[in-house]
């Protein structure tokens, strides 16, 4: 399964927070974003367990403050392979 999660962090963390996310092996894309978040990440796992592992994973990371997530729905852009 591939999710799409959006990242806020604190100010001036955003290419340490990137370079650590890039070196994780759930991470497919990760670019830095201007808006209300600073940070898209996408991310390939296995059924919800393993999303679960990777926001707590996230969460625990130093400079995160928070994240949204948006898993890709089978049927509607997503397939069962994704």
């Amino acid at each position: 399964m591939q999710t799409y999660i959006l990242l806020t962090c604190n100010p001036g963390h955003e290419k340490e927070i990137i370079t650590l996310l890039k070196s994780m092996d759930f991470t497919l894309e990760v670019n830095g974003i201007w808006g209300k978040y600073d940070i898209f990440l996408k991310v390939r796992h296995d059924l919800e367990s393993g999303l679960d592992k990777i926001i707590d994973t996230l969460r625990n990371v130093e400079n995160i403050t928070s994240t949204y997530t948006m898993p890709i729905l089978f049927g509607q852009g997503g397939t069962i392979d994704d």
